[in-house]
């Protein structure tokens, strides 16, 4: 996750704009070619005061709502978004801009995503984000290399932008959040490590939680934990929450071998998860790990899940069709993005309101990689 030094909002130079004046009307927005039937020009997108016309309102009107101020009488208000989808009205960002002394743009950091996680998660906040008026600059980090974290710091250095929102952090990049100099507000999606930022902590504990009482009420108590990378925060919050589990069941929790979150690593991490003996459950940190794992037990003959229970979290897609099925832990990324991204807007726009995200509760999903323990001799 980046930070660059940015601007305040306050700071941001003016535009300007060759060729004509801006009146605050044009500055709210224009559209795309139009037919004249409705009043507009052939050559020109609409106006508010074409918005005005139709909605048999004043453009003083049409600007407050697009503004986004209250005020509005009910029928009003349906009356002037009616008109607006009929002249598939668009704003000008560059106007809008202007007129606000705003840029309405914003950056989103995040690692591996080509992932399923981590994609969708992007996918709900660009929705978010552009549901809002605003433009989102998609980073990606390699989690290797630091180098590639400083370059991108200094690119959002050099750009506008009103806020930024962090993914799946890392040591190296709660180090640079930390250090970060800026007025931009900063909200980081599943770092327990910040509290004075706005954070999603508590979703991986709940869904680890929910796991292990699964295999305990199975009657398990040999229990493995197949984590990932330690320098992920994430992969910590979950092998804490292996642990603690084990605990508060009364059981001793067993050393947790660590993979870098592929199916290759779960494979090659798969004789030292089952070294202590006895191991009848694993808990895998993915469902990526837990594929690998899988593999490695199907080649030594050791059948799932009579012999040994496999578990695994995020439920991607493939998980229904691995042999056995997975059991697993549903995260929402989805919403889990856009949840992050309209806590991101709502401290831009509302400073003063909380604006904690409220992320979807984790679920499990039991299915045949799960069994009751076996008996040991």
């Amino acid at each position: 996750m980046d930070h660059g030094l940015l601007l305040p909002v306050e700071a941001r130079r003016v535009g300007f704009v060759t060729g004509h004046v801006l009146s605050w009307a044009d500055a709210c927005g224009r559209r795309g070619p139009m037919s004249g039937g409705n009043g507009a020009s052939d050559k020109r997108g609409a106006t508010i005061y074409d918005v005005a016309r139709m909605a048999g309102v004043s453009h003083q009107t049409v600007s407050r709502f697009l503004a986004g101020k209250g005020g509005l009488r009910p029928r009003n208000r349906e009356r002037v978004e009616a008109a607006l989808k009929e002249l598939n009205y668009r704003r000008s960002q560059t106007a809008r801009s202007l007129a606000t002394s705003r840029t309405y743009r914003l950056a989103a950091l995040g690692y591996e995503l080509s992932g399923t996680g981590p994609g969708k998660m992007m996918q709900g906040a660009s929705q978010v984000a552009r549901a809002a008026g605003y433009s989102l600059d998609i980073v990606s980090l390699d989690p290797v290399d630091d180098g590639d974290l400083t370059d991108a710091l200094d690119l959002l250095g050099n750009r506008d932008i009103e806020g930024i929102l962090a993914t799946a952090p890392t040591e190296a990049l709660d180090h640079a959040l930390e250090g970060l100099r800026t007025d931009a507000p900063v909200v980081v999606v599943r770092d327990a490590d910040l509290p004075e930022r706005p954070e999603a902590d508590g979703v991986d504990p709940v869904g680890v939680h929910a796991l292990m009482r699964h295999l305990t009420d199975l009657g398990h108590r040999r229990i493995a934990h197949l984590g990932g990378p330690p320098a992920w925060v994430a992969a910590r919050q979950r092998a804490d929450a292996y642990a603690h589990a084990m605990r508060a069941a009364g059981l001793e929790p067993l050393a947790v071998a660590a993979g870098d979150w592929s199916s290759r690593s779960g494979y090659a991490a798969a004789p030292e998860v089952l070294a202590p003996g006895g191991v009848t459950a694993v808990v895998a940190a993915n469902d990526r790990l837990a594929l690998g794992l899988m593999l490695w037990l199907h080649e030594q003959g050791i059948a799932i899940p009579g012999e040994v229970s496999v578990v695994g979290y995020d439920d991607v897609p493939e998980a229904a069709f691995f042999h056995p099925p997975l059991t697993t832990v549903h995260l929402d990324f989805q919403a889990i993005g856009a949840a992050a991204m309209r806590s991101l807007i709502t401290m831009i726009e509302q400073p003063d309101v909380d604006a904690r995200p409220r992320f979807p509760v984790p679920e499990l999903v039991p299915r045949a990689s799960s069994g009751p323990a076996p008996e040991l001799p």
